[in-house]
């Protein structure tokens, strides 16, 4: 028989700490499972201890990263493998090597006593609010390997929406960038030397290739002005919308651009109702929900103010649905649907309902503009070529008409 010391949570989140005899590890795991006990870590007094500080550190973190974390993290607890253990061999075991050394952290601090929870806190560039309450409130439950199940499927879901986006704008973008690459090599190359030729014959110039020379001319000669004057701008605009005046600016804006504008709101909306159906899932309070999301809005002024104001709101005693509903931002759909789930006491499902719908309208917008984009594209380049080819050639017709008589 061996001697194990323990660390364990019972059904109401309490945490505790003990020594149980047992054959094996295997032995103990059940024996504590038997009472009820979510395992923390479990270490034979022989061993010493589990997990160690890994040296290093950095690296970025994707999303899929922490999806297969928090599944894999999940799938261990779930086999009745302590959090310690586990902690320690998706940390080893991880092709990223910000999350290895931040697991390497987070295992030391578990092993000492400390709560999951608290122990992600110090790490808040890759476990952010969202993280930290849905975790706090699966150990607080005792249901922290559903908890994790529902990380995981909320950023995978996140992460297949934005590359759906990446994908839409991607073949646009580059589109776009060739084009404006080939257009300026022929104004800044080819224009220069026809201007030349009709300089030499002094023949009046038509008014379209007067224009297409002078813009020509203003690039050639003035191209270091001008890129120096679009980075003064850009840093100009960089700092204004670093105000909460600039950002607000920045977001109306955005939402008043035709056809993007309610392209983004659809994406806010989603993500706002997927967030907030995750966290009640989870159990996590409204209020608390409310102040996970303000963080996850913290770059976008507007529904950062529409969450303080709904927190007060709920925090004095209404409703969400009513609290949402007084802002006026969220489209009365939401509002009305948040109402009826509220009445009807399956306000998770019905977030979910609509996060489904929003999730449709963005697939829809992007299959209809690669579906659009790309003649509408094809047609504006060749008539810019066209109008340029057309301004060079007019004076040849000129002086070929000139030379004919």
């Amino acid at each position: 028989m061996e001697r194990y010391s323990y660390t364990v949570q019972d059904g109401k989140g309490e945490t505790s700490n003990g020594e149980i005899d047992a054959s094996d590890e295997n032995e103990a795991i059940r024996a504590l499972q038997a009472k009820g006990y979510f395992i923390l870590s479990l270490t034979a007094d022989k061993a010493g201890g589990t997990a160690g500080s890994k040296g290093g550190g950095g690296g970025s973190v994707s999303i899929r990263d922490m999806v297969f974390f928090a599944e894999q993290l999940a799938t261990l607890l779930n086999g009745g493998v302590p959090l310690v253990r586990a902690l320690s061999l998706l940390g080893e075991n991880s092709g990223s090597k910000g999350l290895q050394f931040a697991l390497a952290q987070v295992t030391k601090d578990v092993a000492g006593g400390t709560a999951l929870y608290k122990a992600l806190e110090k790490h808040p560039k890759i476990f952010d609010a969202l993280w930290i309450s849905l975790v706090q409130a699966g150990e607080m439950g005792g249901q922290l390997p559903k908890v994790l199940k529902q990380i995981g499927s909320y950023c995978a879901a996140q992460a297949e929406l934005q590359g759906k986006i990446i994908t839409a704008l991607a073949y646009p973008g580059v589109l776009m960038t060739v084009s404006i690459g080939v257009l300026t090599f022929f104004i800044v190359k080819i224009v220069p030397v026809f201007a030349e030729l009709f300089a030499s014959f002094q023949v009046k110039l038509p008014p379209l290739t007067a224009f297409i020379i002078l813009l020509s001319n203003i690039l050639v000669n003035h191209m270091i002005g001008l890129i120096l004057t679009l980075i003064a701008i850009w840093f100009s605009w960089s700092a204004y919308t670093s105000t909460d005046a600039g950002q607000e600016s920045k977001w109306l804006i955005i939402f008043s651009t035709p056809l993007l504008g309610d392209f983004i709101k659809n994406i806010l909306c989603e993500r706002l109702l997927t967030t907030l159906s995750t966290l009640i899932e989870s159990g996590v309070s409204i209020l608390n929900a409310i102040s996970v999301l303000e963080g996850v809005f913290a770059k976008n002024i507007i529904f950062k103010r529409l969450l303080a104001a709904v927190k007060n709101d709920v925090a004095s005693g209404k409703s969400i649905s009513q609290s949402f509903k007084k802002t006026g931002t969220l489209p009365n759909l939401v509002t009305e649907m948040m109402f009826m789930g509220e009445e009807s006491g399956k306000l998770p499902d019905m977030l979910v309902t609509l996060s489904s719908f929003y999730k449709e309208q963005i697939d829809q917008f992007t299959r209809r503009f690669n579906a659009v984009i790309e003649p509408i594209m094809v047609v504006a380049i060749g008539a810019l070529v066209g109008v340029i080819v057309l301004a060079v050639f007019m004076p040849i017709f000129k002086l070929s008409t000139i030379g004919a008589k």
